[in-house]
């Protein structure tokens, strides 16, 4: 791959896990589009991100996540994968973001219509908010056929406790949560919890709000590196997260296609063992 540039990125397809609940298989790394997708309507403005799905999509790609929070990124997405003709191929995941159960369904139904899909393949209950509530919503809707896959999302340590209780229960398919080299503490309950009660992992902010970049800024990737085909600090620090075989997808969120291809390699090659996670935890620690 040392060799390869942008251009000959369609030359590469991402690495693919199971779901542990059904055995579908879903490309490692997948897309956020937190602040990345918040755009206007004009051609201008979203020509980055058409390029960064379409190369998502060329090389690979499938899971998609959203939310209501994020502005306009839920009608971006739409709009630019109907544009393409890519919707279908895309496994694509929102979030309801609100209280009461009449609220959550009009919430969910609108996320639909702005994501051009007659059934959402995953629909989480962000940061937990009512989960009791949209809870019932979700099986009713999964039963129904409307959505294929639930879960529960946060996005800080502080809620790893109300997210294990909810993972024991088995009533999630899915549970998406922070992870980083430099935000280890989901390593010492959650992501050995979700292996045990086969809930697959969504991995958000795995750049740590991009603080791992400036931390690394100016400075030359080890040349040990290469021992598990990485080639960029962007792959250093998505390699490091999915090695960890609790794992399911990783969502950086991007609106560069540079950047957008660099993320999708790190989903193929070889990925670095415990001797070498700890090596790079050790490596980053010193910087």
């Amino acid at each position: 791959m040392g060799n390869q540039s942008f251009a000959d990125a369609a030359d590469f397809t991402v690495a693919k896990r199971p779901i542990p609940r059904t055995g579908e298989l879903l490309p490692a790394v997948g897309l956020g589009t937190y602040q990345s997708f918040d755009a206007g309507n004009s051609a201008s403005e979203r020509e980055s991100l058409k390029e960064v799905l379409r190369l998502f999509v060329q090389n690979g790609g499938a899971l998609v996540d959203s939310s209501p929070m994020y502005g306009t990124s839920e009608s971006v997405v739409g709009d630019l994968t109907a544009g393409l003709g890519i919707t279908g191929r895309l496994f694509m995941a929102t979030k309801v973001w609100t209280s009461g159960r009449e609220a959550g369904i009009r919430q969910m139904e609108e996320s639909m219509r702005r994501m051009k899909v007659a059934r959402m393949d995953l629909m989480q209950i962000h940061n937990l908010l009512d989960w009791r509530t949209h809870l019932k919503t979700l099986q009713e809707w999964k039963a129904s056929g409307r959505i294929r896959y639930t879960g529960i999302t946060h996005y800080h340590s502080g809620a790893y406790g109300d997210l294990e209780r909810l993972m024991k229960t088995r009533e999630f398919d899915f549970v998406q949560f922070n992870y980083s080299m430099v935000e280890r503490e989901a390593e010492e309950r959650i992501l050995p919890l979700a292996q045990e009660t086969g809930t697959a992992v969504i991995v958000n902010r795995p750049f740590a709000q991009a603080s791992l970049f400036s931390r690394a800024r100016g400075k030359e990737l080890p040349p040990w590196a290469a021992e598990f085909d990485c080639e960029s600090w962007g792959q250093f620090f998505l390699k490091y997260i999915l090695s960890h075989p609790a794992v399911t997808c990783v969502i950086p969120a991007t609106s560069n296609p540079r950047h957008l291809v660099d993320n999708m390699m790190a989903g193929i090659g070889r990925l670095p063992d415990a001797a070498m996670r700890k090596r790079m935890v050790e490596f980053m620690n010193g910087q």
